[in-house]
């Protein structure tokens, strides 16, 4: 029933929110004419490992920069990037992973593979 309502819901959404996608998108892409999309490496359930899709708020391969948490204030966040993500725009792609499977709407959210190595059993098991 849960993988139901994630697909029927991850399906809608990404209908009803697609204006809004194509429009942030757009939005990245003209900044610096680089893909919009940030697609990084996550580990799911059962430490599998897959790429979630997100809409890029910050400047181009600021992943390569060493630092992998982010404060509100980075300046690797370019200004349509604050808008993204004041709105949760960047968030918004999430759906496809869920329509594919690799996520779902409620449970945990996917992290790096170098901290879920650091998890403890009982996080683990939550993952």
């Amino acid at each position: 029933m849960k993988r139901l309502l994630d697909i029927v819901a991850s399906f809608v959404g990404l209908v009803v929110l697609s204006p809004f996608l194509l429009l942030g998108a757009l939005l990245v892409w003209l900044r610096d004419f680089r893909s919009p999309f940030y697609i990084p490496d996550r580990v799911g359930r059962d430490g599998r490992a897959f790429r979630m899709v997100k809409l890029r708020s910050m400047v181009h391969k600021a992943d390569t920069s060493g630092v992998s948490s982010t404060a509100g204030d980075d300046p690797r966040i370019t200004g349509i990037g604050r808008f993204i993500r004041k709105f949760k725009l960047d968030e918004f792609p999430q759906l496809w992973n869920v329509l594919k499977g690799e996520m779902s709407l409620v449970g945990p959210r996917p992290n790096i593979e170098d901290e879920t190595q650091l998890y403890t059993e009982e996080e683990r098991r939550l993952l």
